[in-house]
Order: structure tokens, then sequence, then C-alpha cells
């Protein structure tokens, strides 16, 4: 019997072949632990992430259950769970609420849209091998970014935490004064109910961190607005109000609208949450694979993230991504493969068929409280301190997508810092570093030195370009050059240290043909030492090189120095006291 061998080709249609014929009982019995602990957690999650996105609640616990199963299945990470969180509900609540109104069937039909075109463009990238784009976002986007988004999420819960009825859209400043004007109108009950629920949310996440602070925050909020709706209903007056029954149903079926209006409308959007999901899922599965001792594939990351949004559109579910907090629930409840991630979808859905009609007893201000602490956990002050200390640059990332965020539209705040990053990594990669290197009689074997007191060759000049020599650079090393000529005339020749090169592009190799000419010209000459074999390449290919410049390339210090010694005017080195060279005193 022959047996079927898939095309390596078609791999990333069969990624759970790589982990689940090796599970074992063992295996098995702490996924199965650690999916019953998620899937009790993504409760309250995934109803405050619905509220935060304008969605009913019940589409945050859909969210969480046909995505995270896809995302499992197709994806390359381990503990890596999928769902909706909470920077993508931010985005999705400040896309969408301009064209339509939150909760309405028209907005749910954007919602679904929206999340069918993150997932293709998710899949193309992914089947396109464009993992490593992740690696240009910088890591000061996603924490400036999540930080402001925690901030707006506490700004748009103050209606629900204090009971007053106001407009909660537009940015931070505009939130803010539209609390002010109502402040007289804050509700006694509704803050009080708000406030233990916070409390002892804090309480039980500060002293009793194995048990789930949300679930345990929102039951205590939940049991303080029903006594006090039932026994002191008269005394603060109107009844606290309450999320609603969810319907106990499994998600239903649903379609994307795919008309150009929605693709024009949606597309920036759509490109914006993209850049931010894959970068969150992948930063994620990153560190979650290092600390369990294992790599991710990128690609496959992709590809997992793509299916599971479009699965989602279908199933009722809008943009699910990899969760900080579902995935670290996962980790640390002991999940070893990614079938617990399977079944938390499968146990959620069995959650939501029993407990779902018990959403009536939920207070909006015992939400807005667990809201507030999700907020304030989204905030990483540790991190933002390190970027702050360590780098300017990042500096300015973080404090631009941080105000982008607050004050303009947070797709907007996305895209300007990634572009402001993309265009500090450019600015730093055009200007490589080159230094003068001098060899050293004090140090044993005359080895090469970047001491600026050292006495340099009258004739000859040592420099090293650490950086790749591409358009973007080649201004920054040409003016380099003319600034030695013009500085030492005398140092005709010039040795290029070409070992910190790893890339070279036509432009470069023409502007180094063009320097060794005008050496050449000055009666001088330019070599290359250590040149690397893929720069050697294309230097070759661009066809730069000329027959004479082979025997101008050398592979060692030592070599060079040989060489270029004999062209050297002796009549210069008849009267020069430096004797840098060992071959000086010969």
């Amino acid at each position: 019997m022959t047996r079927f061998v898939l095309n390596p080709a078609l791999s990333w249609l069969t990624p759970f072949m790589k982990w689940a014929p090796g599970l074992t009982r063992r295996d098995a019995k702490a996924d199965l632990i650690a999916a019953l602990t998620g899937a009790i957690v993504v409760l309250p999650q995934g109803v405050a992430f619905a509220v935060i996105a304008g969605m009913p609640p019940q589409y945050g616990l859909y969210a969480g259950m046909i995505p995270a199963i896809i995302a499992a299945l197709f994806g390359s990470s381990r503990h890596l769970v999928s769902g909706p969180t909470t920077a993508a509900s931010v985005v999705l609540f400040s896309a969408l609420s301009g064209f339509a109104t939150p909760g309405s069937a028209d907005y749910v039909m954007l919602a679904l849209t929206l999340t069918f075109m993150v997932g293709v463009i998710e899949l193309s990238l992914g089947l396109a091998r464009m993992g490593a784009l992740v690696n240009f976002i910088s890591h000061s986007v996603v924490v400036g970014f999540t930080a402001a988004a925690a901030v707006l999420i506490a700004a748009k819960q103050l209606k629900y935490f204090f009971g007053v009825d106001m407009n909660s859209a537009g940015h931070l400043h505009e939130i803010l004064i539209e609390f002010g004007r109502h402040v007289i109108e804050i509700s006694p009950a509704e803050t009080l109910v708000a406030a233990v629920t916070l409390l002892t949310g804090i309480a039980v996440k500060r002293w009793v961190p194995r048990i789930p602070y949300m679930i345990v925050a929102m039951l205590v909020g939940s049991l303080l607005a029903t006594a006090m709706n039932r026994w002191f209903g008269d005394f603060f007056g109107d009844a606290i109000a309450t999320v609603g029954a969810l319907p106990s149903t499994l998600p239903p079926l649903s379609a994307p609208t795919l008309t150009l209006e929605n693709i024009r409308d949606l597309a920036p959007t759509a490109l914006a949450v993209t850049l931010f999901a894959l970068t969150e899922a992948v930063s994620i599965g990153r560190s979650l694979a290092a600390r369990g001792g294992y790599r991710i594939d990128g690609n496959q990351e992709f590809i997992g993230q793509g299916l599971s949004n479009i699965a989602g559109s279908f199933f009722s579910g809008y943009v699910a991504t990899g969760s900080f907090n579902r995935s670290g629930v996962n980790y640390e409840a002991g999940a070893r493969t990614p079938l617990a991630a399977i079944l938390g979808g499968v146990f959620l859905m069995a959650i939501v068929l029993l407990v779902a009609p018990l959403a009536s007893y939920l207070p909006k201000a015992a939400m807005a409280g667990v809201l507030f602490l999700v907020a304030w956990g989204l905030i990483d002050f540790k991190e933002i301190r390190h970027i702050l200390h360590s780098s300017m640059r990042e500096t300015s990332v973080f404090l631009v997508t941080f105000a982008a965020a607050l004050f303009l539209e947070l797709t907007f705040a996305i895209f300007a810092g990634v572009l402001l990053s993309l265009v500090l990594y450019l600015e730093r990669t055009s200007r490589p570093r080159i230094v003068t290197r001098t060899p050293d009689p004090r140090s044993p074997g005359r080895a090469f030195s970047s001491d600026p007191e050292l006495t340099q060759c009258p004739q000859l000049r040592f420099l090293r370009l650490d950086g790749s020599l591409f358009f973007g650079s080649v201004p920054h090393v040409q003016d380099a050059f003319d600034r030695l000529r013009a500085e030492h005339p005398e140092q005709k020749h010039l040795a290029l240290i070409a070992s910190g090169i790893n890339f070279v592009d036509l432009q470069g190799a023409e502007a180094l043909t063009d320097e060794a000419q005008q050496r050449r010209a000055n009666g001088g000459d330019m070599y290359l030492i250590k040149v690397k074999q893929r720069v050697w390449d294309m230097l070759g290919q661009c066809g730069c090189m000329e027959d004479r410049d082979d025997r101008n390339v050398f592979q060692s210090k030592e070599a060079a120095i040989r060489g270029i010694y004999q062209k050297l005017d002796k009549s210069v080195c008849a009267t020069c006291e430096a004797h840098i060279f060992s071959e000086c005193s010969r």
C-alpha cells in the first residue's frame, strides 16, 4: 500500500500534523485543564471586549469560539490563544462608529466585513511568506498604542462607572469635556457598584492570584446590584442598569457584505488592524515560545490568523487576534499543545449554552469596573520606563503613537507610529559607521586600532565601513570619501575594510567604482579588504568590477599591506619617519 505524502509546498494546510501524532494522555490531560480554565476566564472578557467594540455582548463570546479553534489548528504556536482583544476592539469602535450606530445591524455587518477583509490580508501575507514584516514594526509602537488604548477604554467607561447619560464617542479630550458637563448627574448607586467591583478585582488579583479575579469581581458586583435593586431600590431611585440576557445559542451563521463602497470605506482600517493584529499575535507567540523552549513560524501564524478571521466572519465573530490574557492564562494553566486552545473554544460554546441567560444580572457598572482593571493591566509601566530611559528614537516613536491614538484616529496612530519607526530605521541605516583604522605598533603583531592618536601613513588610509552600501547610504559614504580627499590629498591610496558590509546595490557598487577612478586619476588607488562572498557576487553581477580590480581585493589585512606597500611612492617612504608597517623598516 502506497503511503500518501503531502507536497511540502502545501504543508501550511496541515501544521497540526507536527504535534497531533505525538500527543500523549498526559499532554491531553494538561490541555484539558488549561482549556477549562481559559473558557471560564474568557466569559467576562468576551462580554467586556464586545462592549468596547460597540458590538452586542454575545459577539465577544462568538469571537472566542470558532476563530480560536481555527487559529490553533493552523498556527504554529503551542500556547497562543486567539480571540477578541482590547486593542482590536478599540480600533473597531473608532473606525466603524462613524459609519453606523454601534450595536445596530448595519454596524455588525460592517464589523463582519472588516473581519473578512483583515483575514484575507493576513492569509495573503502568510502565503506570500511575508512573516518577517512584523519585525519592522517597532515594539514601541505596540507599547504606545496599547497604553493609549487603555486610557481610552477607561474614558469611554466613565458613563457606566458613574451612571451618567452622556455621549462617550470621540477623542479623549472630547469625552472628558462631555463628562465634565454631566458630572452633577453622577448616580451614587451605579458608582458604588462599580467601585466595589473594581476594589474586589484589585484585592483578589493581589491576595488570591490563583482565582480568576474578573469572574469574582463581576459576581460580587452583580450580587451587590441585585441586592440594591431588591431592597434599596426606593432609596437609590432608578434601578441599576444591566447588560441583559445573552442568547444561549451557538454562533449563528453570518456573511460579510463585500460591496465596493464597504471595501473602499474599510480598506484603511483593515490594513491598520492587520498590522497591529499580526504584530500582537506574533509577539505573544514568540514570547511564549521563548518561555516554552521552542520556535514559531511567523508565516504560519499569519496563515492561522488569516483563516481564523475569515472563518470568524461566517460565524458571527469580529476581528480576533492573539490575546495577551487568554494566552497567558493558557500557558500558566499548564497547556502543552494547541489542543488546549481548541478545547477552550469548544468548552466556551458549552458554557454559553448554560450560563448566557445569567447575564441579565450583570450590571453595566460592574462591567465598567472590570474594564478599568483591564485598562490598568494594559499599561506596561516597566516597558515604558525602559523606552523613555534607553533611546531617544524609541521614545519619539512611543510618544507619537501614544499622542496620535489619544487625540487623533486610532488607525492613523498605528500608521504614524509604524511610519516614524521605519523612517528612523532608514535614517540609521543610511548613515553607516565609518572609522579610520591604523596598525598599532604597541600591540602584538601591530593589530589594527581606531585610536585617533595613532600616526597615520602619509600615503595610505585604512577605513572600515559598518553597514550596508545601498542607495540610501551612498550620499553619506560619498561625503566621507570627498571629505577625506579634500582634507588629506597626500593620502592617495585608500584601503576599505569591507568585513562589515553585508549588502551592496547598484548605486553602492557605482560609488565604489567612482571613488577608485578618482583616486587613480590622482595617482593613487582604492583597495577592498575582507569582502564577503555575497558582496563580491553583487559587485560582479552589476558589472562594476574591472579586471584590474580583482588584484585590488585582499582577504586579509597582512596580504593587503604587503600588496599595497609595493605601490606606494618610495621617494616619500624614504623620508618618512612614521614606520607604520613592519615593511617600512626592511
